[in-house]
C-alpha cells in the first residue's frame, strides 16, 4: 500500500472527510430548522411573533445558532486535526509528541460537541419555549445528524492514524539532522 501511493491518499481523504461531515450536520441542521419554523408558523396553537428575514421565528433563529455554534466548535477541532494530520505526515523529528498529544486533548471539544449535537438543542429549546408545532415539523432523521459528528470523529482519528505511520516510515527513512 505504501509503494502505490493509495495509503497517502486514503489517509488524506480521512483527515479531510471530518471537516465535511460537520459541515452536512451544519447543512442539515439548518434544514430541520427551517422546516420546524415553517411548522410552527403554520400551527394554529402559534400566537405570532417576529419572523426574521429567513423566515424562522424566534425559536427557530435559537435553534439555529445552537447548532451552528456546536458545528463551529466542532469544525473547528476537524481543521486542527487536519493540520496535525498532515504535520504528522512530514519526517519529523522533533515535535511529534507534542502534536500527538495535543490532538488527544482536542478529542474533548470533539466529544463536547457531539454531546450537545446528541442532546438535540433543537426540541430541547422547543420544549423550553413551548412550541409543539416546531417539535412537530422537526424531520424524523433531524436527531440522528448529530451522528455524523461522531463519523467525523472517528474518520479523524484513523487518517490521524495513518498519517503519524506515514510520518513514521518517512523519519526512519532519513537521518537525523
Amino acid at each position: 500500500m505504501a509503494g502505490n501511493g493509495r495509503g497517502r491518499l486514503a489517509g488524506l481523504v480521512l483527515l479531510a472527510l471530518g471537516p465535511v461531515l460537520v459541515t452536512v450536520y451544519a447543512g442539515l441542521g439548518l434544514l430541520a430548522v427551517r422546516g420546524a419554523a415553517a411548522a410552527q408558523i403554520a400551527d394554529p396553537a402559534w400566537a405570532g411573533g417576529r419572523i426574521s428575514a429567513g423566515g424562522l421565528t424566534s425559536l427557530g433563529v435559537d435553534a439555529w445558532r445552537m447548532t451552528w455554534w456546536t458545528a463551529l466548535l466542532v469544525g473547528v477541532v476537524a481543521l486542527a486535526y487536519t493540520v496535525i494530520g498532515l504535520l504528522l505526515r512530514r519526517p519529523l523529528h522533533r515535535g511529534r509528541a507534542f502534536l500527538l498529544v495535543l490532538s488527544g486533548f482536542l478529542i474533548f471539544p470533539y466529544a463536547l460537541g457531539f454531546v450537545v449535537a446528541l442532546v438535540n438543542p433543537a426540541k430541547l429549546l422547543a420544549g423550553l419555549y413551548g412550541a409543539s408545532g416546531f417539535v412537530s415539523g422537526l424531520p424524523s432523521w433531524q436527531p440522528a445528524a448529530a451522528f455524523l459528528l461522531l463519523g467525523a470523529g472517528a474518520v479523524q482519528s484513523v487518517g490521524l492514524v495513518v498519517a503519524a505511520a506515514q510520518g513514521r516510515r518517512a523519519s526512519a527513512a532519513r537521518p537525523p539532522a
